[in-house]
């Protein structure tokens, strides 16, 4: 051992050792719903089980639930073993369990605020927690100035010397920019900004953070990311579901506002922007703000957006309702389903280039990619039937469902005539490497402990992004009504209209 007690043999460099978060634990408000059942608790569990949290990490779930300790036990085993990624190991989970307390309590509830106060001092004492807890808000959006209120009044989010207190806030983070501005006043208020997370778990997944990867560790591909060689770009995140029991928080939001707002515009700001000086969060954030200030609505949002509500229709061999059918849904309601609109960036790389952003429900099968299409070749020395095969080069990024990237190019067909056609190459994450993509909340909750802010939007970005929709959803607003699209195809005819007015298609992805 050397002399000031650090490990000779551990060396500062080795990239093969992960970061592992200090002394800490996470309070989930909201903890009986479906985001914590699948997602928060199975990631709290599968980085317990890579080693990744401290031996002392203390879990504490806050609900109106009539549960003691041991019930919230039952209910986190129970969801570790359903939905966790690595196997159920029961050493893991005792220890694991020695931390896990429950609250109950409403948001109101000054006592009980009280109570979840002491619990962390409790905890601190047992665990070793060092005073570092990160509040985790899974409720809906009308509860977080309620539960920010709260944390302030209680002292709960005093940063004593020496530790810290985060806040986690999941999506739709306001509705529109007005309610976004305050939000962000009321949180800043409690927490600095450097101490609010704002959860996008698209930016938590391996591929997003591969687009950073494939462009600038790269020289292939950066000289022709730009208005000379690229014609379009499409990105599309498509679900094959429909609202499932979620009417409450669904009808009013729409696709745009769910979908547009967050995930796809900081897909396109990914996907544009310029190479920031480091991958510290202020650079990424700095080249991320360059790009939404300089979208372009076009000016006639009647011919450059669409919005649809799926129908009544036959999907996946079984019958299916259409959304003003869904319980709880209003059969006048214009919520939209589908939302798709196109946008322009008025810089130098980007001028004259079109991104058309798409979402939708009850669409042809769950995806979620970025095509970069580009410009047909200027000239080409073939005869003209060899070419008839022959699309437009495209390179696609696909974040889920099987995350890689595939290159279109044209190539010869075998055989004795010269004939070009479409031909793909494809790298998949799960046949390159052994090992497999953590779970997005993994990645996100880890990075929160360790104060790593790298992949959550600031709250410049999101008023940037409801600065470009809003006008959209006036201009919706106030004309006409959704356009119907039979369950599981891929959208309103409208929207291939939209694209066919520019000469261009939807990828079938």
């Amino acid at each position: 051992m050397s002399v000031n007690g650090a490990n000779p043999l551990r060396d500062a460099q080795d990239r093969r050792l992960p970061r592992i978060a200090g002394p800490s634990g996470l309070v989930i408000f909201g903890v009986t719903g479906d985001l914590s059942r699948k997602k928060l608790m199975p990631a709290v569990y599968d980085l317990a089980n890579r080693g990744l949290l401290p031996p002392g990490f203390s879990l504490i779930g806050f609900a109106r639930r009539e549960w003691q300790d041991e019930d919230f036990a039952q209910e986190v085993h129970d969801a570790v073993k359903e939905h966790a990624r690595t196997p159920f190991r029961e050493e893991v989970w005792q220890q694991l369990v020695q931390g896990c307390r429950f609250v109950q309590g409403d948001f109101d509830d000054d006592q009980a605020f009280e109570t979840l106060k002491s619990t962390i001092e409790e905890l601190d004492k047992a665990q070793g927690t060092g005073g570092n807890f990160a509040f985790y808000l899974s409720v809906p959006p009308k509860f977080f100035p309620k539960v920010v209120a709260q944390l302030k009044k209680h002292g709960l989010a005093d940063q004593k010397e020496g530790s810290w207190r985060r806040a986690v806030i999941e999506k739709p983070f306001g509705h529109d920019l007005t309610s976004a501005q305050e939000l962000n006043q009321l949180v800043h208020d409690v927490f600095p900004p450097n101490e609010v997370f704002r959860i996008d778990h698209y930016l938590g997944k391996e591929t997003v953070q591969n687009i950073l990867a494939l462009r600038f560790a790269n020289t292939m591909f950066e000289p022709i990311w730009n208005r000379s060689y690229v014609d379009h770009v499409q990105i599309t995140m498509a679900e094959d579901i429909g609202i499932g029991g979620r009417a409450g928080y669904y009808d009013g939001i729409g696709a745009a506002r769910d979908v547009i707002q967050n995930h796809l515009l900081q897909l396109l700001a990914l996907t544009a922007m310029e190479e920031p000086g480091s991958f510290h969060p202020k650079a990424l954030v700095a080249e991320k703000l360059k790009v939404l200030t300089a979208v372009e609505l076009p000016e006639d949002l009647g011919k450059h957006t669409v919005r649809g509500q799926y129908s009544a229709a036959w999907q996946g061999g079984e019958k299916v309702v259409g959304y003003l059918e869904e319980d709880g849904i209003d059969p006048k309601s214009k919520t939209d389903t589908y939302a798709a609109i196109r946008l322009e960036i008025n810089n130098r790389r980007w001028a004259g280039v079109p991104f058309y952003l798409r979402t939708g429900k009850r669409l042809g099968r769950r995806v979620t990619e970025i095509a970069v299409v580009f410009k047909r070749a200027p000239y080409l020395p073939f005869e003209s039937g060899a070419t008839e095969e022959l699309g437009q080069n495209a390179l696609v990024i696909r974040v889920q469902p099987d995350e890689g990237v595939t290159v279109r190019f044209g190539s010869k067909v075998p055989g004795t005539s010269m004939e070009v056609r479409d031909v793909t190459m494809d790298f998949a994450y799960g046949e390159s490497f052994t090992e497999s993509s953590p779970e997005a909340y993994e990645r996100l909750i880890l990075d929160v402990l360790l104060g790593d802010a790298n992949l959550f939007p600031r709250h410049q970005e999101v008023e940037l992004s409801w600065n470009i929709l809003d006008p959209i959803e006036r201009y919706w607003d106030t004309h006409g009504k959704p356009a119907q699209y039979p369950s599981g195809t891929w959208g309103p005819v409208e929207a291939d209209e939209m694209l066919a007015r520019d000469g261009r298609s939807w990828r079938r992805p």
